[in-house]
């Protein structure tokens, strides 16, 4: 009874073992938010997010979403290595829009967080006279 409870106990540690070695892709943002102040209504800001694969596998975004047309996103295409660094270029453009602002750009990859979020935040003015 005691060789099959220490049987059990060394295949369970085995399968853990394993597990903690299958990392995959993961996304790390050097930062999550940036905040631009106060704008005025018409500006155009924009931001470069960087990001570093610390995974052990290939990361691939797969989509870029965000909350409204006012934001633009542009980021890479192509897998980003093991231990490589990507940019995302996120633009947000103020016109029309009034008050605090935060716009959400959500982040689709095959890393272990399959979304992760950044934002812009920005508290927008209306235009002097």
């Amino acid at each position: 009874m005691k060789k099959l409870v220490l049987i059990m106990v060394m295949a369970l540690f085995a399968v853990a073992v394993q597990a903690q070695e299958k990392k995959g892709a993961e996304i790390i943002f050097k930062e999550k938010s940036i905040d631009f102040g106060d704008i005025t209504q018409g500006d155009k800001v924009e931001h470069t997010f960087v990001f570093e694969n610390t995974g052990d596998a290939p990361l691939v975004i797969s989509n870029v979403a965000v909350t409204c047309g006012c934001t633009a996103p542009n980021w890479p295409k192509t897998p980003i290595a093991p231990g490589a660094k990507g940019e995302m270029k996120v633009v947000f453009n103020s016109a029309g829009k009034m008050g605090k602002q935060n716009s959400v750009v959500r982040v689709y990859s095959n890393a272990s967080e399959p979304i992760e979020k950044v934002s812009l935040i920005s508290n927008v003015l209306p235009k002097g006279k």
